[in-house]
């Protein structure tokens, strides 16, 4: 049975790598639906195919293809470009099959909330200012998921769930903890700017739905490990769902025993 909201809001795919969970993303968009979606950023890597070479079995090419036929059936389909996928930026104001790009927007829920939707890159310093350092990240991260495969296929030997180094490392590593944080914060503050009550973003693989100083702060999280959207409901409740804790066992990803702080599903009164 196909659950539908007012908006849906993914970000960080990754579409082009072996790391991207296509298959669980496909599931996901199977049973929940929604009149308008938001793409928000990284949802083709761009960086991986030109870096690796071209990657795109037939599970990424079905997410695509969901897409675009949801757009095809009246579905507004807004895609905010990431670092990723950048080369996307160049286009913002155009349509490709029903799908919208922009740079950024700013969404109004149906309580009245307005929330800048962005992808954050322009925020984080190594990127803005070091890219190659920034490329160098992205290969260390990807030697890292390929370490991990080959770790969690002897776990999997031994009875053992999936653990990500990862996603342990965000939250028990304190210069990961710390760079969160002040990424937030950040983000918070160009809400701020532009007068809107809240932000909505993706880029650093966290989900997260929580109030910072009177701003709701969203990350989308990503379809990497967490496999994480934001939805909104009919009355303007944003809420996190966490598809791996959803179907752990299809998704192969061990449940967190319990939920961190920053992983809030219920929409607080800002």
């Amino acid at each position: 049975m196909t659950q539908s909201y007012r908006t849906i809001f993914l970000s960080d795919v990754h579409l082009g790598t072996p790391d991207c969970q296509a298959d669980l993303l496909i599931d996901f968009l199977r049973e929940h639906d929604a009149p308008t979606i938001y793409l928000v950023g990284d949802i083709i890597d761009c960086w991986r195919m030109k870096r690796k070479g071209f990657y795109w079995p037939q599970s990424h090419n079905d997410v695509v293809q969901k897409l675009l036929r949801k757009a095809r059936k009246g579905t507004r389909i807004v895609y905010v470009p990431g670092n990723h996928d950048e080369l996307l930026r160049d286009y913002q104001g155009i349509h490709f099959g029903g799908i919208e790009v922009l740079e950024r927007d700013v969404f109004e829920t149906a309580d009245g909330k307005r929330l800048l939707v962005i992808h954050g890159d322009e925020f984080d310093m190594v990127v803005m200012n070091h890219r190659w350092l920034a490329h160098l990240g992205d290969m260390a991260y990807g030697f890292a998921m390929w370490t991990n495969k080959w770790h969690n296929r002897t776990r999997k030997l031994l009875g053992l769930r999936y653990w990500s180094f990862s996603r342990w490392a965000k939250l028990k590593v304190k210069s990961a903890v710390n760079f969160i944080s002040d990424f937030e914060e950040v983000l918070a503050d160009e809400a701020r700017k532009h007068d809107a009550d809240g932000v909505i973003c993706g880029h650093i693989h966290h989900a997260a739905n929580e109030m910072r100083n009177g701003i709701r702060y969203i990350n989308t999280g990503d379809w990497v490990e967490s496999c994480t959207a934001i939805v909104e409901h009919d009355d303007g409740r944003m809420e996190l769902i966490d598809w791996s804790r959803r179907i752990p066992a299809k998704a192969g990803l061990e449940p967190q025993t319990e939920t961190p702080k920053s992983i809030v599903a219920a929409h607080e009164a800002a």
